[in-house]
């Protein structure tokens, strides 16, 4: 059978999954520029993608017209108006099985998301390091026959800044740090009061972007915000598009076990994660990062870690395990990796 000259790509959620498909696909796009790519994803991601050259991007609706059984033909049938010729499937769960169903005759690859060797990790049957999940994704499409090379990256340049950006950057001659404190789960999260530390020791010396989204994390945010020098936030305050423009224009960004750590890294971004009940050994780590810029809880003091893939499950204690990362390793940390001001 010949290599497919066009490849639908599905991949719905969550956030963080599917920023990871972005340096994969940008690899295989500039490795094998024939090669066509359309994705269907959820519309909010679609600024992943704006700067991948031969991709394009089809809204899946699924709370709308897509939505269950029906929903999905129907989008199978608008999908197949591309003409594609085969299917990579990054999800590989039940709706994207529907909608798989519909392709009759295509060539259709899932990812292999190895679910027993996470089990055996979880379970503490064997601690080491899994198959990232970028690797997971460059399989697929090693199996329909475009082997993709991740070792040699290249990412976009910097997005030039509006007025309206530039105003979050509080001192241009100061190297600008991200921080994205929240996650969806307690168990991923380092302690707020740690992490308020970090903050008032590095905007000392650097300006301070905060991440987030949501009531209460605005809140906290805006306290932050408040309450120190050279601090700003972002949330609520911005579009996805805006976010990701600042996003590539930051020094570092320390982010949990999360999405935007794996924003950062779509844009060769320099990430540092805070890691808690889960760990980097189940693949999830952002792209291209040293090892040393995850930060793991003590497993001595908790020796389950990681006690779930995804931080939803942990049992009671484990909840604050980040916070066995001293704040000093953090601050340390980025200011090793940073430096200071970048008139120096």
């Amino acid at each position: 059978m010949p290599n497919p000259k066009h490849i639908l790509v599905i991949r719905f959620s969550a956030m963080g999954d599917v920023a990871m498909t972005v340096p994969v696909l940008r690899a295989l796009t500039e490795q094998y520029p024939e090669l066509k790519i359309t994705v269907v994803t959820k519309f909010f991601f679609n600024p992943f993608f704006k700067d991948l050259e031969n991709v394009e991007v089809y809204s899946a609706d699924l709370k709308g017209k897509h939505k269950g059984v029906y929903g999905l033909y129907k989008l199978s049938n608008e999908l197949k108006a591309k003409r594609f010729d085969a299917v990579a499937d990054l999800h590989n769960v039940l709706r994207s099985k529907i909608l798989k169903f519909f392709f009759t005759g295509k060539n259709v690859i899932q990812i292999d998301k190895g679910r027993a060797e996470k089990k055996a990790l979880v379970s503490g049957k064997r601690f080491q390091q899994l198959k990232t999940t970028h690797q997971r994704y460059a399989d697929v499409f090693n199996n329909l026959g475009y082997p993709i090379d991740l070792s040699n990256p290249s990412f976009p340049k910097k997005v030039d800044l509006t007025s309206k950006l530039n105003a979050f950057i509080s001192n241009k001659e100061h190297k600008t740090i991200g921080v994205a404190p929240f996650a969806a789960h307690k168990s991923k999260m380092y302690p707020l009061h740690q992490m308020e530390d970090v903050i008032t020791e590095l905007s000392k010396d650097y300006n301070i972007i905060l991440f987030g989204g949501g009531k209460e994390e605005i809140k906290t945010l805006d306290q932050f915000e408040a309450k120190y020098k050279n601090v700003r936030s972002v949330a609520g305050k911005l579009n996805l598009d805006e976010e990701l423009a600042l996003i590539s224009n930051l020094d570092v960004m320390l982010s949990m076990d999360s999405g935007n750590g794996h924003l950062a890294a779509m844009f060769g971004i320099k990430v540092i994660t805070i890691w808690g009940a889960t760990h980097p050994y189940a693949g999830f780590a952002p792209f291209n990062q040293p090892k040393d810029y995850a930060l793991v809880a003590d497993r001595k003091q908790y020796p389950l870690i990681p006690t779930s893939v995804y931080g939803n499950k942990f049992p009671e204690g484990y909840e604050n395990a980040a916070g066995s990362i001293s704040v000093d390793a953090v601050v340390t940390k980025i200011k090793e990796i940073c430096g200071l001001s970048k008139t120096k």
